[in-house]
């Protein structure tokens, strides 16, 4: 059978050299472009060292008539503003895309501007692309053309809350995300705050208020709740020392009459046949080690009777199920493949 033929767009940023590490034991993809604007006519095997050997593909610049040419679907890993730009080339030329960055994540275009400070070029396609979560979304990625691959504290936070949300077990108001991100999730630039020696032994809060992604969990938990509107949610992500993981704590009210067997049930219904959901036994709590360099998410819930609040904790690799891994897992379905191919795989437990 004849392999699927993937570009990828920004292929030397993290989420870019992610993929192109599980496009390599996926066994049915091909790398036919790398585009990187940086660093073009250089071979992405030179700006990464470990993949000598296995890609010494030369890095081009941003050719449509060439991904055209020879790719089925484009990955595009570009900054947020600059893939709504390209995306829709892309599909004019009938290549399914998958977007990693904000530009289609939204259904209401009003919102998306108001987070990343942009006027949306092409809100139109803001109807036809799927949101990338296939635990939620996966019989329309069967079929669309354009996914948008969701942020990874989005992912998190969303998968955390899923199933009592959709059962109707906790109160919508009030919902509290503290969450701690790995520095990778600052991608691959030069910024002091994020250098070793900035970041190593310390923790702590940015984007403490209007943090972009807190639209984007509003907008997911909104419906997930059957709400006529997004949810009114307060988030917190932090940056935490290490290179890839992250961590959720999720804090809600539950309804007068949840019970712990409800809630039991509902994370079972809602997880028990999904390949990348882990739900730990009780008093097991997840750990980002466990995830690292997976598609997993790792969940555990507690509840406080002195509060009436249950706790849930949630952890994925930011680079894995929270960009890349997630990302490769709704391309399989894009193409027809078996969703899992070439994700399942331990990660670095110690």
């Amino acid at each position: 059978m004849k392999n699927n033929r993937l570009g990828i767009i920004g292929a030397t940023g993290y989420v870019g050299m992610e993929l192109v590490r599980l496009a390599v034991l996926h066994g049915q993809l091909d790398l036919t472009v790398l585009v990187s604007q940086s660093y073009v006519g250089r071979r992405f095997s030179d700006i990464y060292p470990a993949f000598r050997g296995l890609v010494d593909l030369e890095l081009s610049e941003l050719s449509v008539d060439e991904l055209t040419e020879k790719c089925d679907l484009v990955v595009t890993a570009l900054p947020h503003g600059v893939s709504a730009k390209i995306v829709p080339q892309l599909l004019e030329r009938g290549l399914k895309v998958l977007d990693h960055s904000g530009d289609f994540r939204y259904r209401n275009a009003n919102i998306y501007e108001e987070a990343y400070k942009l006027t949306h070029p092409n809100p139109e396609l803001l109807e036809q692309a799927v949101y990338g979560l296939p635990e939620i979304y996966r019989n329309k990625l069967k079929d669309t053309q354009l996914a948008a691959n969701p942020g990874c504290y989005p992912t998190c936070s969303i998968l955390g809350l899923l199933p009592l949300l959709r059962g109707g077990l906790i109160q919508t108001e009030g919902i509290i995300i503290d969450a701690y991100s790995g520095i990778s999730g600052a991608g691959r630039k030069a910024d002091l705050s994020f250098s070793f020696c900035e970041a190593q032994d310390s923790i702590k809060p940015y984007g403490v208020v209007g943090h972009r992604h807190t639209s984007e969990i509003e907008q997911e938990t909104g419906l997930l709740a059957g709400s006529a509107k997004p949810l009114t949610i307060s988030f917190t992500p932090h940056l935490a020392p290490f290179k890839r993981g992250m961590l959720a704590t999720i804090y809600a009210r539950l309804q007068d009459n949840t019970t712990v067997e409800q809630i039991e049930q509902a994370y079972t219904d809602a997880y028990a046949k999904e390949k990348f959901i882990r739900m730990l036994p009780t008093g097991q709590m997840p750990e980002t080690r466990n995830v690292a360099y997976t598609n997993f998410a790792d969940i555990a819930w507690a509840v406080d009777q002195r509060t009436g609040l249950v706790k849930i904790m949630s952890a994925i690799d930011n680079l894995g199920k929270g960009a890349s891994g997630q990302a490769l897992q709704s391309i399989n379905i894009m193409l027809g493949l078996p969703e899992e191919t070439g994700l399942l795989a331990a990660g670095g437990a110690i």
